[in-house]
């Protein structure tokens, strides 16, 4: 049967899926949703169109690749109607839940009964699969049901939020229906600044790892991933980290002068934690109060005056007092 659609988390997944013949037509969803704005009150389309431009000021690709890789995706999507079924195929981590949550909450407000809905949502990175075992994920397959379109609407709309107080709020209540969905919410919550000492989680680990003798920035990456209960980042977002920690002022991190931090790292590319990072670290100094904040999660621009501390012994997020 051919007349499926298969939607899932990128290419990788695509190359394995087809190379074992699961039937259907394929559609990678390829955007690092936890990376940049995810502003609130805007349609797929006009959605895109930011993280098209998003990902294009990263230089991560050609621009007119990208914007028509945008455009493609949505028209498949708003095409669905002509399939008589869809099948999710996502994983448990953060890169994943984020994608599934904004497909859902699609779904929940464009699902006509002519098209059967299904999802795939296991604990095994689709990317890392062989033919084999990624055939043997059809045994998971589970109906969609209204429970699961309604949790992801309130989740994707808190996520999108300009303050991050709804999306902690979704942790006091039931999310069972997305099992791994607590974990995702947890998983964001921790690349707001630490009340501690400012660092997101990825930030802290970077120069936990830089401390202790690592200094290649591709060990770095591997050893700060074998740190994630679930792995969610990729090395394109990772080398943002590493950047604004050896742009901050002061620096956190160095590199031998005359060297740049290139993806992927040259041989002799070797980072050091500073004197500023080491204080950062031991919570001696809050980053914040020495270098200035400007990014987006979701739909919050952390900025002067809406700085958010994410609070791991209470869980909780508090809103910093200037």
């Amino acid at each position: 049967m051919t007349n499926i659609l298969n939607i899932t988390n990128g290419d990788c997944a695509v190359e394995i899926m087809k190379k074992a013949d699961i039937p259907g037509i394929f559609l990678p969803w390829r955007d690092v949703l936890h990376d940049g704005p995810v502003p609130e009150h805007l349609s797929l389309q006009e959605l895109s169109t930011v993280r098209a431009q998003f990902i294009i000021d990263r230089g991560w690709g050609a621009p007119d690749e990208i914007i028509e890789s945008f455009i493609q995706r949505d028209n498949e999507l708003n095409a669905c109607r002509k399939y008589e079924k869809v099948i999710l195929w996502f994983e448990h981590d953060l890169y994943d839940q984020l994608q599934l949550l904004q497909i859902l909450d699609w779904f929940d407000k464009n699902l006509t009964g002519a098209t059967e809905l299904f999802m795939i949502c296991t604990e095994q990175y689709l990317g890392s699969l062989s033919p084999e075992e990624i055939k043997d994920l059809m045994q998971y397959k589970q109906l969609v049901t209204k429970e699961h379109l309604t949790l992801s609407a309130r989740a994707w709309s808190a996520f999108r939020s300009h303050s991050p107080e709804k999306w902690c709020r979704l942790l006091n209540t039931d999310t069972s229906a997305l099992p791994f969905l607590s974990g995702a919410i947890v998983r964001l919550l921790q690349e707001y600044p630490s009340c501690s000492n400012g660092l997101s989680r990825t930030a802290e680990q970077v120069l936990q790892v830089i401390s202790q003798g690592e200094n290649h920035p591709g060990k770095v990456f591997t050893s700060t991933q074998k740190l994630e209960e679930r792995i969610f980042l990729g090395d394109s977002s990772f080398w943002v980290v590493l950047h604004e920690l050896l742009e901050s002022n002061p620096p956190l991190i160095t590199l031998p002068e005359g060297q740049k931090l290139t993806l992927p790292a040259g041989k002799g590319q070797q980072l050091s934690i500073t004197s500023a990072g080491l204080k950062v670290l031991a919570g001696k100094v809050n980053l914040l109060d020495i270098s200035p904040l400007d990014r987006w999660i979701g739909g919050v621009h952390l900025k002067a005056g809406n700085a958010w501390f994410w609070n791991s012994d209470s869980r909780s997020i508090v809103k910093r007092a200037e």
